[in-house]
């Protein structure tokens, strides 16, 4: 196997839903990125891209009790932790300051295979501002070295 500790590149593809207000959408990406592995963790890496931004780094994190943690660097940083039944505070970063959101993470399954070493990744959540309800989520991540 490949030593993971120095990362691997990695096929990854990630479809998402979003509902929000009664509004439905799907959004797909195929994409190379890199796993890494520190201590009991592993971390996935990749590059968001659409037409009209820069590309957005990407982490995902998952962590050997089963939880996940996704960030997104942008202008707006986004840090979402993500354990199964549990609702988690988070925080969203934005340029008029921080907002505190919430995730309740009512379905999370992580599968990791050894040869070749892959994965998948699927969370179902919802998003809250105190008690507000942002939406509900859905999270697909498949991924091969």
């Amino acid at each position: 196997m490949d030593d993971l500790t120095t990362g691997v590149p990695v096929a990854i593809h990630l479809e998402t839903q979003a509902v929000q207000a009664g509004d439905t959408a799907n959004y797909a990406l195929d994409v190379e990125g890199q796993l890494v592995q520190m201590g009991d963790a592993f971390y996935l890496r990749y590059k968001e891209v659409s037409d009209d931004a820069a590309p957005v780094p990407v982490t995902i994190k998952l962590v050997s009790n089963g939880d996940v943690v996704l960030t997104r660097s942008a202008e707006n940083r986004l840090r979402l932790h993500f354990a199964n039944g549990k609702r988690i505070q988070a925080r969203y970063r934005t340029p008029m300051g921080i907002l505190p959101v919430d995730t309740v993470t009512p379905m999370l399954q992580v599968r990791l295979r050894e040869r070749p070493f892959s994965g998948e990744v699927n969370v179902n959540y919802q998003l809250y501002a105190g008690e507000q309800p942002i939406g509900d989520y859905k999270l697909r991540l498949q991924f091969t070295a």
